[in-house]
């Protein structure tokens, strides 16, 4: 009798469920394990409805919320890193902008809502740029030399045969020697060029593409010329006038309350025209409504040296006596006078933080001052001295020595004892400047113009809302709009920007003072108590005698606990000083107590 034996049939792939990936946030334990193999196909089937439902059901509570407490999930689990990505602090204190103010008393609570608002909206922007930080993909770079190799020894026309074909197209000379020396200017964005010659040649030009935009003979003098708050107008300073044209080389304003002007700032912000004149007198205009803002006699003689400082719109203006004087179109005296040379100042220039200013004199010094503290940190001595300086956005500080253009680097943190780059031009320089956002020099000399590759003078990466050089007509116009809206008021221009934060409480107690002069009575003081009628003989003599008694009561309450804690505080503070006086006279004796 043969015996009965049972086959075992063949696993097939048929009916089972494909298994799904397991995710960075499961657990390495797998469920289901613990099943036992001869459990029926009924069962399995049953569990497969199960987890089915509970899959639709997580699909329901993630399309309409979680009801537990409403967190994320991802995939029908908890997310193990909720929340945004930590910014880390080196980050943070980079874009730093000032210290929190501190709130304004208790019952100024408009006051307080407002000052707490603006902090949470600035930490916020901080926040934000530093994390927006790891998007700018640009870092600018510095010229190296091989070993035993100064970077100054390095031409021109080598640096431009190294690098590619468009940055090589950027170091270029203008040969316009019939009417030298030139004055230059670049437009914010860094893409227009703006020259004034000396005889009366003005053109303006977009340098890339090397495309001339208008070109002009005005047939007197030049002494400045200057891009106003976009590249479709700028201003030029000649020999009677101020006269304003367009891109085209239009004519549109002769300013003749401006007269005798020779040198011109602009601030951006502001859309303010600083000029400083022959004659002593620092006037301002405002280009947006074509009026004077206001006109100063500086009583210091012929204005020719003069710069602003970036971070707060404040001037600065160089004498013959050696002395550097900061105005401000608030005041009618100088904010600030300081003693820099021995010797007349030939040329001052300010980075663009607003916190170095570099000054060169006739005394063939070149001083390096903060003016947080205004003080000098550096003196270096140049053999023939500087005329012209300009600072780049990286810090580079280029300085002009007759025909010599000279740049120098990390002048005021460290003692600098050979420059960075050096070119010789072909006439005397007479004006410099570095162009925004582009390693590039502009040097106008006797003989016309010459661009310089400077590497490491640009920041690599712009705003895009602030100064576009890749912007159209269309965002231009869209911008001046906004620029605009957002002008800033000439009364607002001080030493410290950081003051328009800040509760002025002097201010707010003297306004409160004419104020209950003018009414008669103080609006802000605690109204009188009046008891409320009240009925079935609640509003009788006594009971409204008792309701004010209690209310006088709680009112005193309030100033005797103000005065205790107050006498709590001192006797503790004489408690304290005791103790520090006994640790200096050393342990207490018996005799102590005998001791007045």
């Amino acid at each position: 009798m043969a015996s009965t034996t049972e086959a075992t049939p063949n696993e097939t792939h048929v009916g089972k469920t494909k298994k799904s990936s397991a995710r960075y946030w499961e657990g390495t334990e797998e469920k289901g394990t613990n099943e036992h193999k001869g459990e029926s196909d009924r069962g399995k089937g049953k569990r497969a409805l199960q987890q089915n439902e509970q899959r639709i059901h997580g699909a329901k509570k993630r399309r309409h919320g979680d009801g537990r407490g409403g967190k994320k999930v991802i995939s029908g689990k908890r997310d193990p890193f909720p929340g945004s990505a930590p910014v880390p602090e080196e980050k943070l204190q980079k874009f730093r902008r000032k210290q929190k103010s501190k709130l304004p008393p208790g019952h100024q609570y408009k006051l307080r809502e407002v000052v707490a608002h603006s902090e949470v909206v600035s930490e916020l922007s901080q926040t934000r740029a530093a994390r927006y930080d790891l998007l700018l993909p640009e870092d600018a770079g510095f010229l190296e030399g091989d070993a035993d190799e100064d970077t100054y020894t390095i031409s021109q026309e080598d640096i431009a045969d190294a690098v590619d074909i468009t940055s090589g197209a950027k170091y270029f000379n203008l040969n316009l020697s019939q009417f030298g020396p030139y004055r230059l200017d670049y437009s914010k964005t860094g893409r227009q060029l703006l020259l004034g010659g000396r005889r009366g040649h003005v053109a303006c030009l977009d340098w890339q593409s090397k495309q001339l935009m208008c070109e002009i003979n005005v047939m007197e003098t030049v002494n400045d010329v200057k891009w106003l708050h976009s590249e479709a107008m700028y201003a030029v300073a000649q020999k009677k006038w101020l006269y304003i044209y367009d891109s085209d080389g239009i004519e549109l304003h002769c300013v003749r309350k401006f007269n005798d002007v020779l040198r011109m700032q602009f601030l951006p912000y502001h859309f303010l025209l600083a000029t400083a004149s022959a004659t002593g007198f620092l006037q301002y205009l405002d280009v947006s409504v074509g009026k004077e803002v206001a006109a100063t006699c500086t009583k210091a003689g012929r204005l020719d040296v003069m710069c602003q400082n970036p971070q707060n719109a404040i001037i600065h203006l160089g004498h013959s006596n050696g002395t550097v004087t900061l105005w401000s179109p608030n005041q009618k005296e100088a904010l600030v006078k300081m003693l820099c040379h021995q010797g007349g100042v030939r040329s001052v220039t300010i980075d663009k933080t607003g916190t170095y200013m570099v000054t060169s004199g006739m005394d063939k010094k070149l001083k390096v001052y903060d003016i947080r503290a205004f003080k000098p940190l550096q003196s270096y001595f140049l053999p023939a001295g500087a005329s012209c300086l300009s600072l780049s956005q990286r810090g580079l500080l280029s300085a002009a020595t007759g025909d010599i253009v000279q740049v120098y680097r990390d002048v005021w943190s460290t003692p600098v004892t050979k420059p960075y780059m050096a070119h010789k031009v072909r006439g005397g320089v007479w004006g410099l400047h570095f162009c925004p956002f582009e390693d590039v020099l502009g040097v106008g000399h006797g003989e016309g113009f010459t661009s310089m590759l400077v590497p490491g003078a640009g920041e690599p990466n712009f705003d895009g809302l602030d100064a576009n050089p890749y912007r159209s007509a269309k965002q231009r116009q869209e911008w001046e709009v906004k620029a605009l809206l957002e002008k800033i008021q000439p009364e607002l221009i001080s030493l410290d920007p950081g003051q328009l934060g800040q509760v002025d409480h002097s201010t707010f107690t003297q306004r409160h003072q004419d104020r209950v002069q003018a009414l008669g009575y103080d609006p802000l003081a605690k109204e009188k108590f009046k008891p409320r009628l009240k009925t079935k003989g609640r509003s009788s003599s006594g009971q409204i005698e008792k309701r004010k008694k209690k209310v006088a009561h709680e009112d005193q309450r309030d100033v005797i606990r103000t005065s205790v804690e107050d006498k709590v505080k001192m006797e503790k503070e004489r408690k304290e000083i005791e103790k520090r006086k006994d640790k200096a006279f050393g342990e207490r004796s018996a005799l102590d107590r005998f001791r007045k």
